[in-house]
């Protein structure tokens, strides 16, 4: 009984393998991105203060009312245009705002150079999702990453007008934003803004003191007389805004050619300009008051 114990132990022992021990798995590769900054700047942290210390000017201060948001899409691109205003145009971050709080979409919106290049308001802007005015990055923001990217064709000609030519539309540049469009295959949605002019009117501007600073136009605004030069150059007035979303405007041509008509971008970025212009005076005519609307 003993000697067969013994050998029954010494069987089972031989039938046990050792098996090898596993690797442990592989870290995963350190993200290159610091926090949630993705690759065109944009930090959601920021997006998120900036809508809380936002939202109390976009609803009590400008108190914004929109017409057809419904007309922007919950998802796929689309390329944003609107008419532009301000001397430090308020225009844009209503919008960016609106549509955020509404359709919880981030939008991109782009910018001149010059907002990069500016030390810290450069970093804060990137952060609050500007990206710089280059056909490549437009390009891609919309056929790439499917986002909606917000222009004004006007650019800084629409912002630096005086007072008196306001909500007179500036020429569209070359059309550029056609050609965007089309090569990306994505709709153009123009958007009509109202209250942004009287917000941070320009009196008048100086020639030499744009030149000194490197600025595109140097504005002395009504702000800037009533608060100061400081406070005027941030406080706004609290002009009604208010927003029409016109119908998107699609064009049947194949996206990703390497050439696209030039008469034909020039006119439909002068029909886009002119159906703006219109309804931008349709809404003039039916307003009753700057401050209410």
């Amino acid at each position: 009984m003993a000697a067969g114990d013994g050998t029954t132990e010494t069987a089972h022992s031989a039938a046990l393998v050792r098996l090898p021990r596993l690797a442990a798995p592989p870290e995963p590769p350190a993200d290159p991105r610091r926090g949630d900054v993705d690759d065109w700047g944009r930090s959601e942290a920021v997006r998120a203060l900036v809508r809380r210390l936002y939202e109390p000017i976009y609803t009590q201060w400008f108190r914004a009312e929109w017409e057809g948001i419904e007309k922007i899409p919950r998802e796929g691109p689309a390329l944003l245009v609107a008419n532009h205003a301000g001397a430090i145009p308020s225009d844009a971050p209503t919008i960016m705002h609106g549509i955020e709080r509404t359709l919880g979409r981030p939008v991109y919106g782009l910018a001149d150079y010059l907002f990069k290049a500016l030390p810290v308001v450069g970093t804060l802007w990137s952060r609050a999702g500007g990206v710089p005015a280059h056909p490549d990055n437009a390009y891609r923001l919309l056929r790439e990453e499917r986002q909606l990217v917000l222009v004004f064709p006007e650019g800084t000609k629409g912002s630096g007008k005086l007072y008196r030519e306001r909500y007179q539309l500036r020429r569209f540049g070359r059309g550029g934003f056609v050609e965007i469009a089309m090569r990306a295959g994505v709709p153009i949605i123009p958007i009509a803004v109202v209250g942004a002019e009287e917000s941070m009117p320009i009196l008048w501007k100086s020639a030499t003191l744009a030149r000194l600073t490197k600025l595109p136009y140097f504005p002395v605004t009504a702000n800037q007389v009533l608060f100061g030069p400081l406070l005027g150059a941030l406080a706004y007035f609290p002009a009604k805004f208010k927003l029409r979303v016109l119908d998107p405007v699609s064009f049947a041509v194949p996206p990703d050619q390497d050439r696209y008509s030039k008469g034909r971008v020039m006119e439909e970025s002068e029909k886009i300009r002119v159906q703006l212009q219109e309804t931008l005076h349709e809404m003039l005519r039916a307003r009753r008051s700057v401050w209410f609307g």
